[in-house]
């Protein structure tokens, strides 16, 4: 049945020029359509709807109507405003207070106003929510139905207030002795930084471990130059060492397995720390040599550029309840985290490290969702269209965000006492250990992946993000940090009950 063109010819009558089909319902070989004004409607009206359903039902068919005068109220029309977002945007339904929907009606239909705080208006704006609200309850209620959204103040939620720390640790990088020195261009160096611990701008640095990769290469001048892979246990470095004469042949020499010096500069380039070897030498780690490890910097005493947020109750109740939470599952604290990022490079020795362009979180308490932690984060480049086109995040969304530095600290208060959840939390990891490596922070919390819980309980034919969650009835805005952060959250609490509970 075309709906559209039954309502067209519905509302030609007076009394049901906003008239609205709530449902068809069939019995035996009679169809009643259950039709909704808010005007007063007279018999002629009546009899002009019954006519026109009647050429809407297969042959053989009777055509009754029901029809009801309803007109709507603001309060009702808010309830059903919190109903959608409920049912259909779960993820931004999670920061919209009950309090703060509003609506007004008015003879044409109305106005609705959903209120939230100042860094979840684009998000309201910009991803079609409040078009999508207006035609649901366009198909409830008479007339035409307009969104906006208002900015409400928001606290900060439940910070701790503690008394600032004494004055920071500074973490100075970690050096070894360098044995069995063999000179090739002769820098002689007596100690080597861990390769983990080149976060900074530093000339003059010396690393030292195994090869593990090494090809002999010409410039365009015909001149050669080798491209390395070193690994001292702590971290892989890849880069480039353009030889001399004098040397050449003994670098010639150097293969996988061998152990090697390199001294250097780590520098920027292209807006990234990039180590390049000026000389090179025979020399190794000393026997038996084990990373030690390296201790965090302190957690902050407070939030500087992210605050987290509560999440409200008014959604948590209806999607999980308290029904088949472990008892020793409320006990735990969970953060819950996704990123975005310029691509897919997790490691530095594989070329220029991605960037972390969007960071979501939520913290689990008590077994339900109670926190939320979501933010841009400022890039130094340009985002490629195929990732403007993957997560929707522009240039323009970057401009003014917190520095990478601040927002790692912040997360890194966040996930304090916490332990991590992800959806194929290798990937997101990696670049939060890295990140937080450069600042001085250790993420070493014991880690959980609803991908591998999915893969081993579910039996799904693919386990990807949205595959658990359709099975799951979930629904969401898929690449986007916070919304992947909060779905995967469910579906962590949803598999942790089908497991009874956690190893």
């Amino acid at each position: 049945m075309k709906s559209k063109q039954y309502l067209q010819e519905i509302r030609e009558a007076a009394g049901l020029v906003r008239a609205v089909l709530k449902k068809i319902e069939v019995k035996g070989r009679t169809v009643t359509f259950f039709l909704v004004t808010d005007k007063t409607y007279s018999g002629e009206d009546a009899e002009h709807a019954r006519a026109v359903s009647a050429r809407y039902v297969p042959e053989g068919f009777a055509a009754e109507v029901s029809l009801r005068k309803s007109v709507p109220d603001p309060e009702g029309v808010r309830r059903a405003v919190a109903e959608i977002l409920r049912r259909r945007f779960p993820a931004a339904a999670a920061f919209v207070r009950p309090e703060d929907i509003e609506a007004c009606v008015d003879e044409g239909g109305g106005r609705f106003f959903i209120g939230v705080g100042e860094a979840e208006r684009a998000r309201i704006q910009e991803d079609g929510i409040l078009d999508a609200v207006s035609g649901e309850l366009s198909k409830d209620f008479c007339g035409a139905w307009y969104g906006d959204v208002r900015t409400v103040e928001r606290e900060r939620g439940e910070i701790e207030r503690e008394a600032p720390p004494p004055a920071e640790l500074i973490v100075a990088p970690r050096i070894f002795p360098v044995e069995g020195y063999a000179p090739i261009d002769g820098a002689n160096p007596k100690h080597a930084v861990y390769i983990a611990d080149l976060t900074k701008e530093e000339q003059g640095v010396t690393v030292c471990g195994t090869v593990s990769y090494v090809e002999e290469r010409e410039t365009k001048n015909g001149k050669p130059y080798f491209s390395l892979s070193l690994s001292d246990g702590s971290a892989q470095l890849r880069c480039s060492y353009f030889s001399k004469k004098a040397t050449v042949e003994k670098v010639r020499e150097i293969k996988q397995g061998d152990s090697i010096c390199l001294t250097g500069d780590n520098e920027l380039f292209n807006g990234a720390l990039s180590f390049r070897a000026k000389q090179i030498d025979r020399g190794s780690p000393p026997a038996g040599f084990v990373p030690e490890e390296r201790p965090s910097r302190p957690v902050p005493a407070s939030y500087k550029a992210v605050f987290p947020v509560p999440v409200s109750d008014y959604v948590q109740g209806t999607l999980f309840g308290e029904t088949g939470v472990p008892e020793e599952f409320k006990k735990r604290e969970f953060v819950v985290f996704d990123l975005e990022t310029t691509g897919l490079n997790t490691t530095p020795a594989m070329g220029t490290m991605d960037r972390i362009i969007e960071l979501g979180a939520v913290k689990i308490k008590d077994g339900r969702i109670a926190e939320k932690l979501s933010t841009f984060v400022a890039c130094p480049v340009r985002l490629s269209e195929e990732i403007v086109k993957i997560t929707g995040i522009t240039d323009d969304m970057l401009v003014g965000a917190p520095a990478l530095s601040d927002v790692i600290a912040d997360f890194y208060k966040f996930t304090a006492g916490c332990s991590l959840v992800a959806h194929n939390i290798n990937f997101d990891y990696k670049f939060i250990n890295y990140y937080g490596g450069e600042e001085g922070y250790r993420f070493d919390q014991k880690q959980y992946d609803t991908l591998a819980m999915a893969q081993k309980m579910l039996h799904l034919s693919h386990n990807r993000l949205n595959d658990v969650a359709d099975f799951f009835g979930f629904t969401f805005h898929h690449h986007r940090a916070f919304d992947d952060a909060f779905v995967t959250a469910k579906i962590f609490i949803e598999l942790v009950k089908m497991a009874k509970g956690l190893d």
